[in-house]
């Protein structure tokens, strides 16, 4: 999928390259479940690190870390392709947003009661949305090797984070 797009994932390439011909269908009833499956396992992972960073001592900073990490950019976005042609897919990761967004909501929400801020940034849902929109934007910008304007607005963002939460500890004290 990362190498030539979804559209050219089939089960007998899969097969092909895993040495396991016909087994695909054999755990897999259709394509969608193997798709949604492995959705799904990156999913868990992407979750567990994401509860990870929302519990450490500046979970504002760790989460920002963590949406600017581009380790899985490329396959996150041709899930979002796929998602465009398949109805299976978009609900499940319209799903697994949801449960995403909640837990960030849940953890920034204190952050966000607790700042000392003299700026008004008293919506965690507003805060959260804007870190995540201009990272994805980012990542998509970085994708096409377009980079114009990025280090200016990742500073404005990180000003903001640190209006917010404080300076950005060490990793020793983090």
């Amino acid at each position: 999928m990362i190498e030539e797009g979804y559209a050219a994932v089939s089960s007998r390439r899969i097969a092909s390259k895993a040495g396991l011909p016909n087994a695909i269908h054999y755990y897999f009833e259709t394509m969608d479940d193997l798709f949604i499956e492995l959705f799904r396992r990156g999913a868990t992972r992407s979750l567990a690190r994401q509860e990870e960073v929302l519990s450490s001592r500046q979970p504002l900073w760790a989460f920002w870390d963590l949406l600017l990490d581009r380790s899985n950019g490329n396959l996150n976005m041709e899930f979002i392709a796929l998602a465009n042609h398949r109805k299976a897919i978009r609900s499940e990761i319209a799903e697994s947003s949801r449960t995403f967004r909640r837990g960030q909501l849940k953890a920034l929400a204190d952050v966000i009661e607790t700042s000392r801020s003299s700026t008004p940034f008293g919506s965690p849902e507003a805060i959260v949305l804007l870190l995540s929109a201009v990272s994805r934007f980012l990542t998509t910008e970085d994708a096409f090797g377009l980079d114009i304007g990025h280090s200016e607005v990742t500073g404005f963002v990180e000003q903001c984070i640190t209006e917010i939460e404080g300076e950005r500890l060490r990793a020793a004290e983090a």
